[in-house]
């Protein structure tokens, strides 16, 4: 592989093992503050559990290894970001020297992490029988692990997805497939989620989403330092923009961190247990680092790339900066990662109350039947879409604001569509009508229509990408690219086009529905909370692709006419209707055990809350495909009025010589016609 113009000329052979000692180091430290500090609780923690002690290995070794794994996953994180957002892509989209090392750094560290994480699979075993860790080792005893244990469940999926991204990211050298990797390995974060406390407490759902923010943001916050770091050290290029770009994200990631960590802590903790409990002093603790290093860190690399553009804009950092001050605030941000996993190896302090069964299944309780009073008069704020539906309402106003000042106009109508979807979205995650979603079929194939038929229709005619597209600034010629070059990535790739083909667009829109719900996965979607978010998600996206090639004002990788694009339309509305008359004769309760666990006492018939919902789905189309009717006659007329107006402009061009030469052949013809 050549390398791009921007890459140092004495760029010379791979040196990842470069970063292995800093990688090391900070192992170390992870380590060194979680076994002393998980150590001060196992007893207790045994005790409440009522299991023997399983020996050193597993007390200690659980919590080591926990950390050292999501220390590698913050990494494998880190250098896949800068590999994808942080270097240029050669003219054949390819990366570059810079953006291999990263992705090669990123590939043994997502294996590492993958070989952590099976690792904890008999840990965990050997943690919840009290059997020793050589007890639980043999290969007959992982599957038992795995089938019986949920938290070793976790484990085995974190483990899977992490080695499918170390093995992509050796077999591909191309830019885009970079961003697919970096994707699938935060994915490879989601199933520690549900292996601490909040997966398992009351009010759990707020709990677990915050978990989630929690995790992500340290990633990108540990792993994007030690990926500038590492490019630093082997003397790349571009070290200012890099810094630049990383401050952006560690910025974003500290105050995800604080907003999370608080969450959290209302969530498990009682304000006078915060000085009373050891697992409020770690709190404490923990709040005290995360504050240090939001002041030191931001100041810090304020003045480093101050330092560096004083000089030259390729400029590197020297080793003594580095170690002064990069090292430091790695250090202490892998302290804190071992002060969060000794978090999760504490007992909370007991609650003040026996939750109800609601509470412990639901994570709340809700008060009656579902209507209007209990939808509007409950608030439970949705940490995962809820705050979506926030910040991509306040980008769009950004962009607004942008070229407002740039004195460019933007149709209000769009405005108003992009706005309304936002708060149905929100209104939709965060009323009560996202707790009833959860406990009621009815309820929620309510919520399912609106988020699958009528948020993404608003979302796809608000033209977002259009609007960024106007109001983002190019990132200039060498430099890595920035979001407008990400977006016109993201439009023209294979992907999106084979994704956006309308009959694709179509069947996984449709698809989806008959899968989720006749193929089995119903029942272990509902019964789990990152089940439940996983189907909103898949709604919202599965429903913007289908409608933003049916109707978006976005450009896309395809371009269809009006008509092809209503026949597209008709042909899929069958799939619908069959959809939920299915439901209403379907003679099966889907996911009875846990509707039936949950008990609510004003539905005492499943099968007929599960009829009312199928009547739901078969009638819910009727204004989703009247506001899409609407868009596409307006965009059709729109289509012919610029036909129109094209044909107008070629007459005044060539004065009418299209109109003569026909009125000529109509004379001809005329005249053959007498002659004859």
């Amino acid at each position: 592989m050549t390398s791009s113009k921007s890459a140092p000329a004495t760029a010379g052979p791979l040196r990842t093992r470069s970063v292995v000692p800093v990688v090391i180091l900070l192992a170390v430290v992870a380590a060194a503050v979680v076994i002393p500090l998980s150590g001060m609780s196992t007893e207790v923690a045994l005790a409440l559990v009522g299991v023997p002690d399983p020996g050193v290995l597993t007390t200690a070794g659980l919590p080591a290894v926990r950390a050292m794994g999501e220390l590698l996953a913050a990494v494998a994180v880190g250098t896949a970001l800068f590999a994808a957002f942080f270097t240029p892509p050669q003219k054949d989209k390819t990366l570059d020297v810079d953006g291999y090392r990263s992705q090669r750094i990123s590939s043994w560290a997502n294996i590492a992490w993958a070989v952590a994480a099976a690792l904890l699979i008999p840990l965990t075993l050997s943690d919840v029988s009290g059997r020793t860790f050589w007890e639980s080792l043999p290969p007959d005893q992982w599957i038992v692990a795995i089938n019986q244990i949920d938290v070793a469940s976790s484990w085995r999926w974190a483990a899977v997805i992490a080695l499918v991204a170390g093995i992509g990211q050796r077999l591909t050298l191309s830019w885009r497939w970079s961003v697919i990797w970096l994707g699938v390995s935060v994915l490879s974060l989601l199933p520690v989620a549900a292996t601490g406390h909040a997966s398992g407490s009351t009010a759990h759902d707020i709990a677990t989403n915050s978990l989630i923010i929690h995790l992500f943001a340290a990633a990108f916050y540990v792993g994007g330092l030690v990926a500038v770091l590492a490019h630093t050290m082997r003397g790349g290029s571009r070290v200012a923009l890099a810094l630049r770009r990383y401050s952006v994200v560690a910025t974003i990631a500290i105050i995800a961190l604080g907003f999370s960590g608080i969450i959290n802590a209302l969530v498990r903790l009682h304000p006078a247990d915060l000085f009373s409990s050891t697992y409020g002093l770690l709190v404490l603790a923990k709040a005290l680092l995360l504050g240090l290093l939001a002041v030191f860190g931001l100041a810090m690399r304020r003045r480093i790339i101050a330092k560096i553009e004083s000089k030259s804009a390729n400029a590197p950092v020297d080793r003594g900066t580095l170690l002064r001050i990069g090292l430091v605030e790695a250090v202490v941000m892998a302290g804190t990662i071992g002060l969060s996993v000794s978090l999760g190896r504490t007992p909370p302090p007991a609650p003040l109350y026996v939750p109800t069964r609601q509470e412990a299944l639901l994570g709340f309780e809700l008060p009656g039947p579902f209507s209007f009073g209990t939808v509007l008069g409950l608030w439970r704020f949705d940490l995962v879409l809820g705050l979506a539906a926030v910040v991509l309402l306040s980008l769009y106003v950004w962009g607004l604001v942008t070229l407002h000042r740039r004195g460019d106009s933007w149709p209000v109508g769009r405005t108003v569509a992009w706005a309304f979807g936002c708060v149905l979205l929100f209104l939709t995650t965060s009323s009560g009508m996202g707790m009833y979603m959860m406990a009621d079929f009815a309820s929620h194939m309510v919520g399912h229509m609106l988020i699958s038929m009528l948020v993404p229709v608003l979302l796809a005619l608000g033209g977002p990408l259009t609007l960024a597209l106007r109001a983002l600034p190019a990132a200039g010629r060498g430099n890595p690219p920035g979001p407008r070059e990400w977006i016109v990535e993201f439009i023209n790739n294979p992907l999106s086009r084979f994704l956006t083909h309308p009959i694709v667009a179509s069947v996984q829109f449709v698809a989806g529905f008959y899968i989720i719900y006749f193929g089995g996965f119903y029942e272990a979607l509902a019964s789990e909370h990152l089940g439940h978010m996983f189907m909103n998600v898949h709604f919202l996206i599965s429903g913007y692709l289908f409608y933003w090639v049916i109707i978006g004002v976005d450009a896309a990788p395809r371009q269809f006419s009006p008509l092809y694009k209503l026949m597209v339309l008709l042909s899929s509305l069958p799939f619908h209707a069959f959809f939920g008359i299915m439901l209403m004769n379907y003679k099966t309760v889907l996911a009875e055990n846990w509707y039936g666990g949950i008990g609510l006492p004003w539905i005492p018939d499943l099968l007929q809350s599960q009829q009312v919902g199928g009547g739901v789905a078969w009638a819910a189309g009727e204004i989703p495909l009247f506001i899409v009717m609407l868009a596409l006659a307006w965009q059709w007329y729109q289509s012919d009025m610029r036909d129109a107006r094209r044909g107008e402009r070629q007459a005044d061009r060539d004065d009418d010589a299209e109109l003569k030469a026909y009125n000529e052949m109509l004379g001809e013809m005329s005249r053959s016609d007498r002659r004859g």
